[in-house]
């Protein structure tokens, strides 16, 4: 195998962890209504069924950092695919709502274990001037992971007829979509052992040939040397390395956790987790629901490669700034829409043909700018942004945060939705769609062709 080949290999061994994450994530979408209708739940329980999961996810985030510095990186990407493989059989089996919160729970703290520890490694592994394109590989894993479930979710959906019907052994069809993670929880765990451990772990426990060997394999610019500078002549990783003036923190952690928490803000996992439940809301068919829910998945996989394309060569921020002015527009146009649209006889929003079209056109749209943008670049940043000195600890806390906003997006949709309307919610995310523009802005700085030992 060529170096470049094998760059490519361990990196997207790594972002396997993100498919994952966007698969499991996403899967619960063509459930809902059959787990609304199974467990006999209203909309603040099924938006807790559904939203719990990423309480864990910001249990796994927080500890995963920390957890990677004490056993390495590949032996926390191992346990989270136990971890992704237990909840995946565990939700199809459920007894009630609440061990089912509890499966969902367990493959939130995978997820969130796998949110922070594939940009670290990868960052971590690839050399500086490829770190943007490689980095990326991890929001493209997520994004083919989305897709791939919601795609899963249509053809059992199809195949039984709705996601409430019998399928294969008698059993309903949602239970298949959680069961469908298995054989990628269990690929997870095999190219796990397939690769190398960080450079950067090494040197830190003091396996300095090793971490030579790695660095060479790779074509990395950096020597055990320059790491063992920002290494070891630290303290061993601490969450206290973090603190600053900053109202506790150091202004660096605070911008990303800014950039964690605005990502989903602007309401983007609404559009993953509740879409096939939108589209119904506004007159669609269960079928066409979920074929436009597949479009939107195509859709942003599509633009991951616009981001792949350019990260290294425009940079981070202009990425950003172009992908938050699109948001804002294709919200905003989705606000107005639904917040004008004639209301049916049970309160929800109606759509003509003519309309409907616009608000599909929009809201996939509103996807492409996100896809190149807020998807791919969040991660790339938090993966790189920190020193080595307090990126476990960083990427811990920003981890955490970004699943918390997660958490209380998905949450308060279901009761919005009830309660305020499809233009009220649409037009909450526009709000913070302006915000992250002047986020960006005003605090985020440009890394690109940075090492991680220059970052300050």
């Amino acid at each position: 195998m060529t170096r470049n080949g094998y760059v490519v290999f361990i990196a997207g061994a790594a972002a396997l962890g993100g498919f994952l994450f966007g698969f499991d994530t996403a899967i619960i979408n063509g459930t809902v209504a059959a787990l609304r209708q199974y467990f006999a739940a209203d909309s603040v329980q099924i938006g807790l069924a559904v939203s719990l999961a990423l309480l864990g996810s910001a249990v796994g985030a927080f500890f995963a950092g920390r957890l990677a510095d004490r056993v390495g990186r590949v032996r926390v990407m191992l346990l989270a695919s136990v971890a992704f493989a237990l909840s995946a059989i565990g939700s199809g089996l459920p007894f009630g709502l609440a061990d089912f919160i509890l499966w969902r729970v367990l493959g939130g703290m995978a997820v969130g274990a796998a949110s922070v520890i594939a940009p670290a490694y990868i960052a971590e592994v690839s050399p500086a001037h490829k770190r943007g394109r490689l980095g990326t590989l991890q929001q493209l894993a997520i994004v083919v992971g989305i897709f791939v479930a919601l795609l899963l979710n249509y053809v059992i959906a199809e195949s039984a007829g709705s996601a409430d019907n019998a399928w294969l052994l008698g059993q309903e069809a949602w239970r298949w979509m959680f069961w469908s993670e298995l054989p990628f929880a269990v690929l997870y765990g095999v190219v796990a052992l397939m690769i190398p451990e960080s450079p950067r772990y090494l040197v830190a426990r003091g396996r300095e040939a090793e971490a030579a060997a790695v660095l060479e394999r790779v074509g990395a610019a950096e020597t055990v040397g320059s790491i063992q500078e920002t290494v070891l002549t630290e303290r061993k990783p601490s969450f206290f390395d973090i603190r600053g003036k900053a109202f506790g923190l150091l202004p660096i952690v605070w911008v990303g956790m800014g950039l964690a928490a605005l990502q989903q803000f602007v309401g983007i996992n609404v559009i993953f987790y509740y879409s096939s439940v939108l589209w119904r809301a506004v007159g669609f068919s269960e079928s066409d629901a979920l074929t436009i829910t597949v479009i939107t998945g195509a859709t942003n996989i599509v633009t991951t490669f616009v981001a792949i394309a350019y990260v290294d060569k425009f940079g981070r921020k202009p990425l950003l700034v172009i992908g938050s002015i699109g948001m804002a527009l294709m919200l905003g146009a989705l606000a107005f829409i639904f917040g004008t649209a004639p209301v049916g006889p049970d309160g929800t929003p109606m759509l003509d043909g003519s309309t409907g079209i616009v608000a599909c056109v929009a809201a996939n749209v509103y996807v492409f700018f996100f896809g190149f943008s807020w998807g791919p670049v969040m991660w790339v940043l938090l993966g790189e942004m920190f020193n080595n000195r307090i990126r476990g600890s960083a990427l811990a806390v920003a981890g955490a945060v970004q699943w918390g906003a997660n958490f209380l997006v998905s949450t308060t949709f279901p009761p919005l939705l009830d309660f305020a309307g499809l233009g009220a919610s649409y037009g909450i995310y526009t709000f913070w769609a302006l915000v992250s523009l002047v986020f960006v802005l005003k605090y985020v700085r440009e890394t690109k062709g940075l090492t991680l030992e220059q970052m300050r």
